[in-house]
């Protein structure tokens, strides 16, 4: 039985994916730049071929979003090119939702891309925003401080949780039933952050606001907290898709994954709520 690849299996989709594989007697692999099984730098080339010694299958996860040089191979590129030279037979690639839609020169294009063009069976998971999000990153601090202030305003996101990530990434690392297949992966219902803050207050009996911010003004906020100017600028430009509703649409990823319908947010904040996180 060969070895599946997590690149970045510590983290919140790859150390549950880890879990499922693991829990299921597949031999895995974890491999990042910090606490795993193998190092692992995906602009170090030097770092892929023990990452993918043995492997037949692999999971992919790009450490940023931040274009290179026009004209320019992307890593992630070359890394699937490297992967199927080595013995790769099966990619799973985690990018995001809108990805199919050439904006801003995303490297995620040039990955999916890469990834269809492989020769091999392929997966492509396209994910909205996390639910994990309020409570293991960007969002918990405002969660923890009672107030989420962003430059979202009144629009929806169909929040995904995690889990639902690694059940079908898990599926189809280890399934051919879903090779050739994208999936958009959302949450059943879109909410708002107004929406979000009222679940989870109502949740911990904290009070948990969102505050609407002008966009500019986040962008100046976060840069003066010394977030380099073009993370900021691009977090930024993320939430202000939120605000224009361009992410609000659901999709059927899950149930055509999975055969079941996407956790609702209400059970992720109950989930969550009980292990005391948002205390």
């Amino acid at each position: 039985m060969n070895t599946i690849l997590i690149l970045g299996g510590t983290g919140k989709t790859g150390r549950r994916i880890v879990r499922r594989l693991r829990d299921a007697g597949q031999p895995v692999r974890t491999a990042s730049r910090t606490d795993s099984d193998t190092p692992f730098d995906l602009n170090d080339p030097s770092t892929w071929a023990p990452a993918l010694d043995g492997v037949s299958a692999a999971y992919l996860v790009l450490p940023n979003l931040r274009p290179g040089p026009e004209g320019e191979q992307q890593p992630s590129t070359r890394f699937v090119t490297e992967a199927v030279a080595a013995g790769v037979r099966r990619l799973v690639l985690l990018s995001a939702g809108g990805s199919g839609e050439p904006h801003h020169g995303s490297p995620l294009i040039a990955a999916e891309q890469a990834v269809r063009d492989s020769g091999v069976d392929w997966t492509v998971l396209r994910p909205t925003w996390f639910s994990q999000n309020f409570s293991e990153s960007f969002f918990l601090p405002g969660i923890l401080a009672g107030a989420l202030s962003l430059p979202t305003g009144e629009g929806r996101t169909p929040f995904i949780d995690a889990e639902d990530i690694a059940e079908t990434a898990a599926s189809a690392l280890t399934e051919r039933r879903h090779s050739g297949r994208t999936y958009q992966l959302t949450g059943p219902r879109a909410l708002t952050f107004g929406e979000v803050a009222d679940l989870i207050g109502k949740a911990t009996g904290r009070t948990v606001r969102h505050i609407d911010v002008d966009p500019e003004v986040y962008l100046e906020q976060q840069i003066a907290q010394g977030v380099p100017a073009d993370a900021a600028r691009q977090f930024a430009a993320l939430l202000a898709a939120t605000r224009d509703d361009l992410d609000a649409a659901t999709a059927d990823g899950v149930e055509r994954a999975l055969g079941r319908a996407p956790r609702s947010f209400e059970d992720y904040v109950t989930e969550t709520a009980a292990t005391g996180c948002w205390n």
